[in-house]
């Protein structure tokens, strides 16, 4: 299944996605959120309420926000496709590379991404996200797929200059810098997460391609470790990686500039479209 979160009216709520368009599921289970209905609901009663009740509203009607609000935390992993390092001329590591993303830093589908005053070196990163529906600690591999609520699309998007001159931090913690979304979608219609396609498109140009299996560090094996030095709880983004195609390994670098359309597209999960603009 699909799932969003979204605003109509001045409204904010969830709902699922079928072929005629949005089923508001929160206005059908009171004071909840998507995370909290998947969280405290099965799956099957929401697939249940999405099958027996048509759309309340077109897609054109409504406006995304990011699947989960203000629910969990953008937990990070840095250098994890094989040829994202070969490009970058970098070695295999021995252990994941980890960062955190601040809330306000990632905005949602169709919002718009911000080149900030004080530079120019403003980089895409497609990745595969993994949502944790789950809580635990010390969880093994084996049991790993059994903690996650579903996939979506997250764009890391990095100003350079102050990430390799000042800190990884402050490079990609900028005011809406980031994107999320649009859906979350659950395993049944992802399958194997190993067996996606991604692209990343710049004004329509495709920039980045891979299949997910260029992963050095697996899903499974992510969870296991990001849990051995904190509780996973549920709505916490694990933010798997990009690949090789990046604008700072480019000769000369690809930056983004105002008013350029990127997209990231992944199997099965949608695409996430934004739209750079000057920061005022």
């Amino acid at each position: 299944m699909k799932f969003l979160t979204f605003s109509i009216k001045n409204k904010i709520s969830y709902g699922a996605l079928n072929d005629s368009g949005v089923i508001d599921l929160g206005s059908r289970i009171p004071n909840s959120s998507l995370m909290s209905s998947l969280s405290n609901s099965s799956l099957d009663k929401l697939q249940d309420l999405t099958l027996r009740h048509s759309a309340d509203y077109s897609l054109s009607e409504i406006q995304f926000q990011k699947p989960l609000l203000h629910e969990g935390r953008y937990i990070c992993v840095g250098r994890n496709y094989k040829g994202h390092l070969a490009e970058a001329n970098m070695k295999l590591p021995d252990f994941p590379s980890m960062f955190i993303r601040l809330e306000n830093s990632v905005v949602a589908n169709h919002k718009n991404i911000i080149l900030p005053k004080i530079s120019n070196h403003f980089d895409f990163e497609g990745e595969l996200a993994v949502i944790i529906g789950k809580a635990g600690r010390h969880i093994q591999r084996k049991d790993a797929l059994h903690h996650i609520a579903g996939y979506s699309i997250f764009m890391d998007g990095s100003i350079r200059d102050f990430q390799f001159q000042h800190s990884l931090t402050a490079g990609k913690n900028f005011y809406h810098t980031g994107s999320f979304g649009p859906y979350l979608v659950t395993e049944d219609e992802v399958g194997d997460p190993t067996a996606l396609d991604l692209h990343t498109r710049l004004n329509g140009v495709e920039v980045q391609h891979t299949k997910t299996d260029d992963l050095i560090f697996d899903i499974p094996y992510l969870i296991e470790y990001i849990s051995s030095y904190t509780e996973l709880l549920p709505g916490d983004m694990i933010a798997t990686g990009t690949p090789e195609g990046v604008g700072f390994a480019r000769n000369p670098p690809l930056w983004m500039r105002p008013g350029d359309q990127l997209e990231v597209e992944i199997s099965h999960l949608g695409i996430l479209k934004n739209t750079v603009a000057a920061e005022v």
